[in-house]
């Protein structure tokens, strides 16, 4: 049954409705298939007896013509989603052992919809990160290889595991949360499609929280198509979350039907980086190409504080990431380190239970909202990120999607940048901004570099049109035809 691994949501949500295979013997392929993919630690959790009981569940329901939306598929789930008796870490030391009473809404959302739970997938501690080198419980590896160079690749990062298990064919779909482009760029590395909503669109309650005005979960897939069917059960909105928007849900996949003929593609010039890699570019031209050819107009657009982004965003974030963590004190849930005295508990357990990249941000992000420096960065930092917002309305007065590169490079090697943070945080130059403006976005492959790596293109949308954006993306996906596989499906690393 190990074709069954290949297959996209679509198909497999068909083959199951034609009873061409059951969701026991889909499951059954998917849980060999994890297996198979621990090389890569993607996975923290494997959850084989409770797949085979949804999956049985699934049959049921299927039997009986009762197939819901997801019924009988097999996913994965990012560590930041809390999951009923599921361990929950955040890819931290801190929460090793923690499992939650309670379910969060997303993943929730996806078991009412007959989804089958595959396991935790690995990601960066707190989701702070680029690589998903900073997880306590070591770095995943991407699946692809560089041509002639066997060294292990970073898959990107935060959703990380959760790319390289759809890359890697271990799971049909995995959830992902975007702070500043933590769903799209691992999709870049990874060769997938990663898409973040608008800010509100999915519920955030029962999230492990990283920065709260930014936090947002999406779908990670190997389709367009794939990625609208999930939104399609993922979103809603949930009285429990004061952020989530009461926006009826549209029928995303009908979306990706649409065609593009008329819209207008903005091409923001600030979105040109000197000293850029020239692969980078020539597939943004062929990218406009492509949505030329398939009838839509090209607008160069300009979005002024593009170079603001990222500076407002790495005093924010780790803003409102200080004061989300404060609750890991060691008194109430996961490790606890013991003191002389209250306040020494607090340390030892905050310094054994965080690392390296976390301690570094949760200090900027304390620093920035003392007392005395409040106005001087934080403040202002909100304010940049106020006029970054008006720079996209004013650019949608001109455009109905925005088509700019996802990431500035392909998969680097895992141990490169490690020393240089500002290198690392330079990832995220081209997705951070969409984020500061709560707007949705999506990653998808597009070429491949000199190298042999998968490239990304990303589409951005005004807030709540999620629909234009999987149009335009379609179109992309379907001009660019990407059918390349990462060597780990051949058996092998080179």
């Amino acid at each position: 049954m190990t074709g069954l691994t290949g297959l996209t949501i679509a198909a497999a949500r068909d083959g199951l409705r034609q009873k061409k295979f059951s969701a026991r013997e889909l499951a059954e392929a998917h849980i060999a298939a994890v297996a198979a993919a621990r090389p890569l630690n993607a996975y923290l959790v494997e959850t084989p007896e409770r797949t085979l009981a949804m999956a049985a569940d699934a049959d049921k329901r299927l039997a009986a013509g009762e197939g819901r939306a997801l019924e009988g598929l097999p996913i994965g789930i990012k560590d930041l989603f809390c999951t009923e008796d599921v361990a929950t870490t955040a890819g931290s030391r801190i929460l090793e052992g923690f499992r939650p009473p309670y379910e969060s809404t997303v993943t929730a959302n996806l078991w009412r919809a007959g989804a089958v739970m595959l396991g935790k997938l690995n990601m960066d501690e707190f989701a702070m990160g680029s690589a998903n080198v900073t997880s306590a419980f070591g770095a995943v590896e991407n699946p692809w290889r560089r041509r002639h160079d066997n060294r292990p690749l970073v898959p990107g990062g935060s959703s990380g595991g959760s790319a390289a298990a759809v890359a890697a064919r271990a799971a049909l779909a995995a959830t992902g949360t975007d702070t500043g482009g933590s769903i799209r760029q691992p999709a870049s590395f990874c060769g997938i499609v990663g898409l973040k909503p608008t800010y509100g669109r999915c519920s955030r309650w029962g999230i492990v929280a990283f920065a709260s005005s930014l936090d947002q979960a999406g779908p990670m897939t190997r389709t367009v198509r794939d990625a609208a069917i999930m939104l399609g059960a993922m979103a809603g909105h949930d009285a429990k979350d004061s952020t989530s928007a009461p926006i009826a849900v549209p029928d995303f996949e009908a979306a990706c039907a649409r065609p593009v003929r008329g819209l207008r593609i903005g091409i923001p010039r600030e979105y040109r980086l000197d000293g850029g890699p020239a692969e980078i570019e020539a597939l943004w031209q062929q990218g406009r190409r492509w949505l030329e050819a398939a009838g839509a107009s090209i607008v160069e657009i300009s979005l002024p504080l593009t170079k603001y982004a990222l500076p407002a965003y790495y005093i924010i974030a780790p803003a409102e990431a200080s004061s989300n963590l404060a609750r890991y004190d060691g008194v109430r849930f996961g490790l606890r380190v013991p003191g002389e005295s209250l306040e020494a508990m607090y340390e030892e357990t905050r310094g054994a239970g965080f690392g390296v990249e976390v301690r570094r941000r949760v200090l900027i992000g304390t620093y920035v909202l003392s007392a005395g420096y409040y106005d001087a960065y934080y403040l202002k930092a909100q304010k940049v990120r106020t006029l970054i917002a008006r720079d996209f309305a004013s650019a949608f007065e001109n455009c109905d999607a925005i088509l700019t590169p996802t990431a500035p490079s392909s998969a680097f090697a895992i141990g490169e940048k490690m020393d240089d943070p500002v290198a690392m945080y330079l990832n995220d130059v081209f997705t951070v901004p969409s984020s500061l403006a709560g707007l949705p976005a999506i990653s998808l492959p597009a070429g491949l570099s000199d190298d042999g790596l998968p490239l990304g293109l990303q589409v951005i949308g005004r807030a709540f049109d999620e629909e234009t954006v999987l149009a335009v993306a379609a179109a992309l996906e379907a001009a660019a035809g990407f059918s390349a596989e990462p060597a780990f499906l051949a058996g092998g690393r080179a």
